[in-house]
């Protein structure tokens, strides 16, 4: 199975099948995967009871309407909070205490999308419909409420770029080097 692999890869201190099976990450997942089809299937009360039995049993709420990628591993998990419209891509590492959570009264989408192999620190905070890009690190304690580009590390309140991913950067220098090249082929 994706998730227990995908936990065993991320937690160093995951030795066996059977203690993974122990995590509330695991169980939390397991839970939200049939829900959120009752969800779809517009049997609300049946999909939000059974969450709510989650909730109670993990410590992690997960909204029934929340679109969760696979490999997802949420790691100690206790206080987690993920809303409805949330949009949550593959193998994302998110830790205790964060809130994924809305902004205003719109019934549409108002919770944040977050990019495959994201990491979000313990305790983090993300409101609204932002982006938080492929690859993004939030740091534990940030409040964010702005897009985070792709492979960015924010932290802070409110969370600021303190780093970008290297081939990023590698890549933007190459295209400026060619921009400079092709000009000069135009202007002769």
């Amino acid at each position: 199975m994706r998730l227990i692999k995908s936990i065993m890869h991320k937690d160093p201190a995951a030795r066996t099948v059977f203690e993974v099976l122990l995590y509330p990450g695991f169980w939390c997942m397991f839970f939200h995967r049939p829900c959120h089809w009752l969800y779809n299937a517009r049997l609300f009360f049946l999909a939000r009871l059974i969450s709510q039995f989650s909730r109670f049993w993990t410590g992690i709420e997960i909204h029934p309407g929340a679109k969760v990628g696979k490999g997802v591993f949420i790691d100690h998990g206790m206080g987690v909070v993920i809303g409805e419209t949330c949009i949550i891509g593959d193998d994302v590492l998110i830790y205790h205490g964060v809130t994924l959570g809305g902004t205003g009264n719109d019934k549409g989408p108002r919770h944040p999308i977050v990019g495959n192999n994201a990491i979000i620190g313990a305790g983090a905070t993300i409101l609204g419909r932002i982006t938080i890009g492929e690859g993004a690190k939030i740091g534990a304690g940030s409040i964010v409420v702005g897009d985070v580009p792709a492979g960015a590390t924010v932290v802070g309140e409110p969370a600021r770029i303190v780093r970008t991913q290297q081939p990023v950067r590698r890549e933007l220098e190459e295209m400026k080097e060619l921009i400079s090249e092709l000009k000069k082929m135009v202007d002769g």
